[in-house]
């Protein structure tokens, strides 16, 4: 038996299927296997709170997961409200202080997180109505309390300190503002000064606005079936009041028509952070998602990634090198990163960029997509172990509109991909030539040899906020400030007294714009009253303010000055420079630059309300040649540049005689005929009828 047990197994090393086998190739993948996703029940109460139940009996415990849909805020000054506000959520409600709800959390051996958009409790089984007891009075009955609104400020200016000159932070900050602008939710940038100007107010406006039953999803798993979660749910949050929830749109940010390189310049840094990236349009759950996904695996999206093999493996630079291709149903992202030491900052650059020409040009080997398949596959997996990933399942289906086999037939829509279908996918979504290059590094050290990748070769320059900055800028004299800069000006131009003796004031002005001759009579009269005349000709408008209303009329239109320009023309006094501090106007000396050949000190005013403008006082003489703002148009808001020269004293006053004034496209250069000064101008001149 056992001779006959050897000569089989021999002949069997020897079947000529046996030997014709090729261990070199990996083995043809059978069919996907079909994946038994868990069912869910769902229901709506009347306010129109969307539930789901998703019954899990291998564990005494149930969990409730509330998801809000709602459009990103554009927070503005004030960016970190809605985060804090997420996290006052769990500090008391009209019920429980902070404690109190701590203490029963911790009685219950339950667990409850909250943020600007869910909130999350798990706790036994036996506990479910006490634990959701807890989480309808958070959601329906929150009480913010400044003593906890200083707290969060407190720690969030901490984490901002402690991330500040964070070099993979700052990366990370000013591409979001790079890729999406300051003016897009997902690029705007928390400040020390954003997080200090946030109020109860708007913390409490954005909970009662946005914390509603009719945007709401809540999933509940565990050991629970449908109608226990039902009477439990209609007894609990039956009563949350519904309420319209507004929607917000935003422009779409665009990859750059050329790449585009970006420095943030941290002289004593050996390595840099690279980061280039642009915004796609690729949605959850769209018909191109897991074909993307695939693309981001095999570029870089793992350990395996053609980025992390080249840049790591192959060439050393860094520990490692990935990328990201993330679907978003406003706007989406491509980015990839990397950390390399600083003398070979350009050429990590330039083998990224090689790698994203290659999986666009070139077709993906079988072997090289079936790894990404099963890595895929395998993190989908592993990620059904979790109840909760069918509760996000289904709340997923719901709020992108799904069809309701997306995940039950993501496998085989995975398996199903060719490696067509891969390179056409990189094709349409992988943009060497539209990127926004980001380095973190010294730019003493880098700055030349990055500006290659940009058509202009020319690199822009940011701070670790993501604000642009000129890097000519020239350094601060030590003992200089705002206020010693301010003092120097006021006595340039004649000092105080005689600035105070002025009452009043009569500029004549003449020029031209768009082909008319115009000239301008601007009468002024302590404290901020006004009467401007601009005559084109063909046409004139007035303007008149007598302190605290006004209107402007011309063209046979007559407007009222309302809103941020009433504001501004209340702050316009003969003696403003004067009085700042009086007025609550903050200002900072925020560098030096050369405005038309002249050193500048540049100072950044902030109105009480908020609004910022800049001012540049000549280093050599202390007279003001430059100021920008902003100002508000029928067109919409335009930045307003305004130089000053050919300063000449007029009864002991210094005024200047020559404007050019920016705004938007359009330049107007303006020359001053005559200053006159106390003229006795009546009360009735700025009269409002």
């Amino acid at each position: 038996m056992k001779k006959l047990l050897l000569l089989m197994l021999a002949l069997a090393f020897v079947n000529p299927a046996f030997s014709q086998l090729d261990r070199s190739k990996l083995p043809t993948p059978g069919p996907a296997s079909e994946i038994k996703i868990a069912n869910y029940e769902s229901f709506e109460l009347k306010n129109g709170l969307k539930v789901f139940v998703i019954e899990n009996r291998k564990l005494p415990r149930v969990s409730f997961n509330l998801v809000l849909d709602v459009d990103p805020i554009l927070e503005g000054s004030n960016a970190g409200f809605v985060s804090v506000t997420g996290e006052l959520l769990r500090t008391g409600t009209k019920k429980r202080t902070k404690d109190q709800l701590d203490e029963e959390i911790d009685r219950l051996g339950a667990t409850l997180s909250t943020s600007a958009t869910s909130i999350f409790a798990s706790g036994l089984e036996r506990n479910k109505e006490k634990l959701m007891d807890i989480v309808s009075d958070i959601i329906i009955n929150s009480v913010f309390k400044q003593e906890e609104l200083d707290k969060i400020k407190k720690q969030t200016l901490s984490g901002l300190a402690t991330t500040k000159d964070d070099p993979n932070a700052i990366s990370q900050r000013v591409s979001r503002a790079i890729m999406y602008g300051k003016d897009h939710p997902y690029g705007e940038v928390e400040t020390e000064e954003s997080v200090k100007s946030i109020n109860l107010e708007m913390c409490k406006n954005y909970y009662e606005t946005y914390f509603r039953p009719n945007v709401a999803y809540l999933a509940i798993v565990g050991d629970i079936n449908k109608n226990k979660a039902k009477q439990l749910v209609e007894k609990y949050l039956g009563k949350w009041e519904k309420k319209d929830v507004p929607k917000k749109s935003y422009n779409t940010p665009k990859a750059p028509v050329v790449n585009k390189v970006s420095l943030v310049d941290r002289p004593n840094s050996v390595q840099s952070v690279i980061s280039v990236g642009y915004p796609i349009e690729l949605q959850v759950g769209s018909e191109d998602a897991i074909k993307a996904s695939v693309v981001n695996i095999i570029l870089g999206g793992s350990a395996t990634g053609r980025l992390f093999m080249n840049l790591r493996e192959s060439k050393a630079y860094t520990y490692g090198a990935y990328s990201s291709m993330n679907p978003d149903r406003l706007i989406g992202s491509f980015s990839a990163s990397t950390q390399v030491r600083t003398s070979v900052t350009d050429s990590a650059i330039t083998e990224i960029i090689n790698e994203m020409k290659r999986i666009r040009n070139d077709k993906v080997s079988d072997e090289e997509l079936q790894k990404a398949k099963n890595l895929l596959s395998g993190s989908f997996v592993r990620s059904l172990e979790s109840p909760e990933t069918i509760a996000r399942f289904a709340i997923n289906t719901a709020r992108y509109n799904l069809p309701k086999d997306y995940y039950k037939n993501y496998l085989k829509n995975l398996n199903a991909l060719t490696a067509d279908e891969v390179l056409a996918t990189a094709k349409k979504y992988i943009k060497p030539n539209n990127l926004h290059i980001i380095v973190v590094g010294n730019g003493e050290e880098v700055a030349k040899s990055i500006s290659k990748f940009s058509v202009s070769n020319k690199v822009d320059y940011y701070d670790s906020d993501g604000n642009p900055f000129d890097p000519s800028a020239k350094k601060i004299p030590a003992g200089i400030t705002a206020k010693s800069v301010l003092d120097k000006y006021i006595e340039a131009i004649g000092g105080k007294d005689n600035i105070l003796k002025v009452q009043d004031k009569t500029t004549k002005m003449k020029g031209s714009v768009q082909g008319f001759d115009i000239t301008i009579t601007m009468h002024q009269k302590e404290p901020n009253k006004l009467y401007q005349l601009l005559d084109a000709g063909v046409f004139q408008q007035k303007t008149i303010f007598d302190g605290t209303k006004g209107y402007i009329e011309g063209m046979g239109q007559k407007t009222d000055i309302t809103g941020e320009q009433l504001e501004d023309m209340k702050d316009n006094s003969l003696h403003s420079m004067l009085n700042y501090d009086e007025r609550g106007v903050k200002y900072e000396l925020t560098g030096m630059e050369t405005i038309n050949g002249k050193d500048a000190y540049k100072i950044t005013f902030t109105s009480p309300s908020g609004k910022k403008s800049t001012a540049y006082y000549a280093v050599d003489t202390g007279l003001l040649i430059r100021t920008t703002g902003s100002v508000s148009t029928p067109q919409g808001t335009l930045n307003q540049t305004t130089d000053m020269d050919d300063y000449r004293e007029v009864q002991g006053v210094k005024y200047p005689f020559k404007f050019v004034q920016n705004m938007g496209p359009q330049s107007i250069e303006l020359t001053v005929t005559s200053y006159e000064i106390n003229t006795g101008l009546p009360d009735s001149l700025f009269e409002v009828k």
